[in-house]
């Protein structure tokens, strides 16, 4: 049986949303004949990106997964190597490491920032060191638009030696200590799928001030080829490059994307002075010195004193064509990566699977409109309202 019972407009939980201006690189992309994965909007989104993360250099590719496998790469990580990663993340932040045949660890959240706990991440590291095994690289996922504790897991992640790739897929927009999200690592990674802040409907970027090694992975990314008149190769290359066509997307969303992130801000502060006074539901705060683009504006919600579930909370929801979700199922528990080594921010505590418990992640389009946000929260006052007068 549908759960949808109105006729009410679907509300998404992140869709595209277009500045107007798109169609005019397009176009141009299609007047010059550059439909390749190469040309210069490529170029240009290369250039701009980089410019506004305040990086030395960027690789434009066909997604942010694509972004992260090309990180580890460079970095070195081959088979049988261990790479740390954040639990409460998409398992595309995973992923790669695995193409590589290396081990993935993951490592809890903290209870501030939802992002990787620096407590977990320097005991991991400390037995890791122990035991002569340290990781190649620590993946740092900054979730839903919240920068994790940079200076801390920078500081940690220093003191061993152990490089840094910033998934900031989540958080383009954002800032820690005065710092763009992804900037602050040996390389970050951006992503502009079509759900993201700003899209090219699917596509990634890599980011570094490694300019060498942003140049190997420009050439990674278009199959490895020598500089030669005929094909040559010495290593595997991969088919990664962004198109044009694509890339042209890209620098009109650029342009557009502070407006996105301050439309998502406000969509945050409207949830929360509408829910935020309901016994038992606490929204995800900013931590000192970030800002966040709030990708996702997201909440937990306490069953046991509220009266509800989150699953049904998003059942209640969809029966008024409305997008809901859990927060991310941490990757600890998933079954691909089962038998994976796991290290919780605290010994006796998983801050993670808590979070996955109670966790919910609401509409935030930055094209929603006060009206429509109105229905969600409406659902959500009525279902406590319920509980409650029983």
């Amino acid at each position: 049986m549908a759960l949808i019972s109105t006729s009410e407009k679907r509300i998404y939980l992140s869709p595209p949303h277009m500045s107007g201006q798109e169609q005019h690189y397009v176009q141009e992309a299609f007047e010059t004949n550059w439909i390749a994965p190469l040309g210069p909007n490529v170029d240009e989104f290369e250039r701009r990106m980089a410019a506004y993360a305040g990086t030395k250099g960027s690789v434009a590719v066909n997604s942010g997964t694509a972004a992260i496998h090309l990180a580890l790469l460079l970095l070195g990580v081959q088979k049988g190597d261990a790479v740390f990663c954040s639990t409460l993340t998409f398992v595309a932040s995973a992923n790669p490491i695995v193409y590589l045949g290396a081990e993935p660890v993951f490592i809890d959240s903290d209870e501030d920032s939802w992002n990787m706990s620096p407590r977990a991440l320097e005991r991991a590291l400390h037995e890791a060191q122990k035991n002569n095994r340290l990781p190649k690289a620590v993946i740092i996922v900054h979730l839903y638009g919240q920068s994790a504790k940079m200076h801390e897991l920078v500081s940690i992640c220093r003191h061993y030696g152990v490089a840094i790739v910033e998934d900031a897929a989540e958080s383009l927009g954002s800032e820690y200590g005065g710092q763009k999200s992804g900037s602050m690592g040996d390389f970050g990674i951006y992503s502009f799928n079509g759900n993201k802040i700003i899209t090219t409907s699917g596509g990634g970027m890599l980011i570094s001030n490694d300019t060498d090694k942003l140049s190997h992975a420009r050439n990674l990314a278009a199959q490895a080829r020598d500089p030669v008149p005929h094909y040559q190769h010495q290593e595997t290359g991969y088919n990664y490059r962004m198109s044009n066509v694509l890339a042209g997307i890209g620098i009109a969303q650029l342009a557009v994307l502070d407006e996105r992130v301050e439309a998502k801000r406000a969509h945050f502060v409207r949830y929360k002075e509408s829910l935020g006074a309901i016994e038992g539901i606490r929204f995800a705060e900013e931590i000192t010195g970030s800002k966040s683009n709030r990708w996702l504006s997201t909440l937990t919600v306490d069953e046991f004193v509220t009266g509800l579930r989150v699953s049904a909370l998003i059942v209640a929801l969809e029966k008024e064509n409305i997008e809901a979700r859990h927060v991310w199922k941490p990757l600890h528990t998933q079954p691909l990566f089962k038998g994976c080594q796991y290290f919780s921010h605290r010994e006796e505590e998983s801050i993670s699977d808590r979070l996955f418990a109670s966790g919910l992640c609401l509409p935030s389009g930055s094209g929603m409109t006060a009206e429509e946000q109105d229905r969600v929260i409406g659902v959500i006052q009525t279902q406590y309202k319920l509980r409650f007068n029983k």
